[in-house]
């Protein structure tokens, strides 16, 4: 028999799920555990269809409005957040709902709101630097009235954006950036208005720091890095682009192990393996698998951090 190919595998650590991923995960399940099929879900409860089929299978409905939710039905907002205007509804509806919005998310909710303080002639205008039509995005603008926060998504929007009044000015960032993008950005801002207020500490999250340190740790030495995640993910889109930021030669983003072209296997003698916060490490381990079918595998771990955060359930859902 004609002996197989040795493929160096280099992943990344850490990778893979969240604390604030694995608890909406936990939220969807013990709502169903609680009160049976189905629970509705409004937006995808993390960007990762492999674990909204999951969940889909257990029971859960995902649906884009509330007006899809019928009267009475037990609802589950997403880990991204919402705006304050999807609670006061479902309030309106007499929804029973469970808000899974992840802790780190809902910091910079509270950030926003103590920038405002109320509104009027002493609150702070705020820029958000995150990516236009991110539901993460929506629901932190969502938390304070039309026109209290201008979307930054870039430099060039840093260097234009004209706030009513330049000496009372804050900034706030979606948890999931690239953190190199956005101190580029930060630093454009506080460049153009010194006086400026920013986050008491990182917005950017520390799954998404460390994700993205790891991804840095292996890609100079990698021929091609294997993102796994949904295009619709912000975290593991900003992977593929820091590792080849980074020193990869080319780096690709992959739903799960069956997606994978061989043809991208060529000429490939180091393979970085890397998962978005909102991927399972099943889909790790199942890409590892289709790989050792082919290929003689050396893996080696490059971990940069451990992980031991965790998050409790909301308190309709402890014990």
């Amino acid at each position: 028999m004609r002996p197989q190919p040795s493929l160096r595998i280099l992943l990344a650590g850490p990778r893979g799920f969240c604390a604030g991923v694995d608890r909406a995960i936990r939220v969807v399940e013990e709502a169903l555990r609680r009160h049976g099929a189905p629970v509705y879900v409004r937006h995808e409860i993390v960007h990762n269809r492999t674990v909204v089929e999951q969940l889909e299978r257990q029971g859960a409905v995902f649906v884009e409005d509330l007006a899809e939710v019928p009267a009475q039905a037990h609802v589950v907002f997403s880990a991204h957040g919402v705006p304050k205007s999807v609670p006061a509804e479902a309030r309106r509806r007499r929804l029973s709902y469970f808000d899974a919005t992840c802790p780190l998310v809902s910091k910079v909710h509270r950030e926003a709101e103590r920038h405002y303080a109320g509104g009027g002639a002493a609150a702070r205008h705020i820029l958000m630097i995150g990516h236009a039509g991110h539901p993460e995005v929506e629901g932190t603008m969502g938390q304070l009235p039309p026109g209290a926060i201008t979307l930054v998504q870039d430099e060039a929007a840093a260097r234009r954006v004209a706030p009513p009044d330049p000496g009372r000015v804050a900034f706030i960032t979606q948890t999931t950036l690239s953190v190199d993008d956005a101190a580029a950005i930060v630093a454009v801002l506080r460049g153009r208005f010194p006086g400026i207020e920013g986050p008491r500490h990182e917005d950017i999250c520390y799954a998404t720091t460390n994700r993205q340190a790891a991804v840095k740790a292996i890609a100079p030495g990698c021929d091609l890095v294997v993102v796994i995640g949904s295009a619709n993910s912000s975290n593991s889109l900003r992977l593929r682009e820091v590792a080849e930021r980074a020193g990869a030669r080319r780096a690709i983003l992959l739903p799960r192990a069956e997606a994978l072209d061989w043809a991208a296997l060529d000429g490939v003698g180091t393979l970085g393996v890397t998962a978005g916060a909102s991927a399972p490490e099943a889909l790790v381990e199942a890409l590892l698998a289709r790989l050792a079918g082919r290929f003689e595998l050396r893996i080696e771990e490059r971990r940069v951090t451990q992980e031991d955060i965790s998050f409790k359930l909301p308190a309709a859902l402890c014990p």
